[in-house]
């Protein structure tokens, strides 16, 4: 059967290196008791060493002709080959509701809503595993004073403990992206519940680094009852008169605590 057309629009660069595609499959040997979900197998580069490796797998693809060929080729993938949109996916419908692995060579269009689409399920997804652009893979994975350590860093590291693994070279993919790839692995921490407002530390999170050049007083004041604003510099100056980038997973919890007892207080 012919190779599948890499198609743009759904941001393919099918990998063609088997020692990375190896060297992927092999950071979630750990987990060979759970169940695997593989997103956008492509033509099974990955997908082989999974099978190889023992792992229960299935796969999502959206591309018909990727669905195609794996069907024709991967034979130990009948009945799981789940033909759907992995932003749309509901995990426990298509998986079950225990533990589970995910892992995949992501494309790179849309690898930050992958990521978030696995948070939503993040006390099923105890390992995700995979292949993103170098400079995601390196944000994800930044920690506190970093330049590239950012809004998904924050949210991911409140429940994942996440390792840049190895840096992947353009000229290993078919056709080539233009920029360097980076592997990582997050494996689910022992946080079941955020010491704060859940729904209040993502806004936090947000909009400190929507204005990240700024002190959080002034990105942050907008959150702030007027009334409570010099408050801020009698009691936490030491907090709000720093960047946002300074700041550990948390000291962003105590921050949205802060906030939340000023609104309360209003």
């Amino acid at each position: 059967m012919q190779q599948v057309r890499a198609k743009k629009s759904l941001g393919q660069h099918f990998l063609i290196d088997l020692d990375v595609a190896q060297r992927i499959a092999a950071t979630i040997d750990g987990y060979k008791h759970l169940p695997v979900l593989e997103v956008g197998p492509g033509m099974g580069v990955l997908t082989q060493f999974l099978l190889q490796n023992g792992h229960d797998l299935n796969v999502v693809e959206l591309d018909g002709e990727s669905v195609d060929y794996l069907k024709v080729n991967f034979p130990a993938l009948d009945g799981r080959i789940i033909e759907r949109d992995f932003l749309k996916l509901d995990l426990q419908e298509a998986c079950g509701t225990g533990e589970m692995v995910v892992i995949g060579n992501y494309p790179y269009n849309i690898s930050s809503q992958i990521l978030f689409h696995v948070l939503d399920y993040k006390d099923q997804v105890t390992c995700c595993s995979g292949m993103f652009q170098r400079e995601v893979a390196q944000r994800i994975a930044a920690g506190p004073g970093s330049k590239t350590y950012g809004i998904v860093s924050v949210l991911l590291q409140a429940w994942y403990d996440i390792e840049y693994l190895f840096t992947v070279d353009e000229n290993v993919f078919d056709p080539p992206p233009k920029v360097k790839s980076g592997v990582i692995r997050l494996v689910r921490n022992s946080v079941q519940h955020l010491d704060c407002d859940e729904r209040l530390f993502k806004s936090v999170v947000k909009t400190s680094f929507g204005q990240r050049r700024k002190t959080l007083r002034n990105s942050l004041r907008g959150m702030i009852p007027p009334e409570s604003l010099p408050k801020l510099d009698e009691h936490y100056a030491d907090l709000f008169k720093r960047r946002p980038e300074q700041l550990s997973v948390q000291e962003f919890i105590e921050l949205t605590n802060i906030i939340k007892n000023l609104q309360n207080k209003e």
